[in-house]
């Protein structure tokens, strides 16, 4: 099967220091408030569907989404292949970033927008990354929206479920085709029960991310990063700004109580646990995801116009 890929020549590269760059695309006006979005372990910008941008376009609001360092058309690290299986048993060694550095890519990438302050909403990994970010960055964050994440650490009733560790862990094929089923087969195992995934939409939105850069050590060293980053718990006692965590109910990789950990621990944060989701983001859900992002936005102070530096 081929695939086009309509987005490349939008994206832009942010250099965020230390030979890091960050790809990255905006959508609409650069003058309305900016919304950031960060996606999960191993998933590229396009994890956020395009259509998906369009609609928080339409509730007023400028988009961005980006490659996390190590993965798409950003800056790969180097290093080798860490040992994920010894990190799974908390040995994490010395990695090559933490999540911290990640939410560094992120100011930085604002810095490179010439934006003060934005929304921050992420998804997963990209969750943890802007919990980070809004621990770590007050003055830049306007409202968190943390989907399907957790507070990190090594409890039971926070980790990642023991039957989907195995996703985690697993090594996708170098194929073209084969990676693009091995998507299809994960999703179908971790995603939502009562919106199932359209399984040849998927297939394609995989080999455009295949296309774009097939990187399974990237994938790896992001897991590690998650690992080493250990128990957030504390720093989320640090968050100021409006925030509202989503949640699936059927979540067969992140349970529930992750996300209730997460609201439990931020001062005034709202949760919302969706009933027959789980561990992705169904279409047929984008319509109450977005207006619960618009709506917890709407809480923020306004933000501040786009300042030079």
């Amino acid at each position: 099967m081929i695939v086009e890929d309509r987005t490349r020549d939008r994206v832009r590269i942010a250099d965020a220091g230390g030979g890091i760059g960050i790809a990255y695309e905006s959508f609409g006006r650069p003058s309305d408030p900016t919304m950031l979005l960060m996606m999960g372990l191993g998933m590229q910008m396009l994890g956020w569907d395009e259509e998906l941008c369009e609609r928080l376009v339409d509730r007023g609001f400028r988009v961005v989404r980006f490659d996390n360092r190590d993965i798409g058309l950003s800056t790969k690290v180097g290093g080798g292949t860490p040992n994920v299986l010894a990190g799974a048993l908390g040995l994490t060694g010395s990695p090559r970033y933490t999540l911290a550095d990640m939410a560094g890519d992120a100011v930085a990438l604002l810095d490179r927008l010439e934006v003060e302050r934005a929304h921050v909403v992420g998804a997963s990994m990209g969750g943890m990354i802007g919990q980070t970010l809004a621990a770590r960055h007050r003055s830049r964050v306007l409202s968190l929206c943390s989907i399907m994440s957790g507070p990190g650490g090594r409890r039971p009733s926070v980790m990642p479920r023991p039957s989907a560790i195995g996703a985690l862990l697993a090594r996708p094929p170098r194929e073209r085709e084969a990676y693009a089923d091995f998507v299809a087969r994960l999703f179908a195992r971790i995603g939502s029960p009562a919106f199932p995934a359209d399984r040849e939409r998927l297939r394609e939105r995989s080999l455009l991310m295949y296309d774009r850069c097939h990187y399974p050590t990237g994938t790896a060293r992001q897991l590690m990063a998650i690992m080493a980053s250990g128990d957030r718990t504390a720093e989320l006692r640090r968050i100021d700004c409006p925030t509202l965590v989503i949640h699936g109910r059927e979540d067969k990789l992140m349970p529930p109580r992750a996300g209730e950990a997460v609201a439990r621990e931020i001062a005034g944060a709202r949760i919302e646990l969706i009933e027959g989701m789980g561990h992705d983001l169904p279409r047929e859900l984008w319509p109450r995801i977005t207006d619960a992002i618009a709506a917890n936005a709407a809480r923020a102070r306004p933000a501040a116009t786009p300042v030079r530096r």
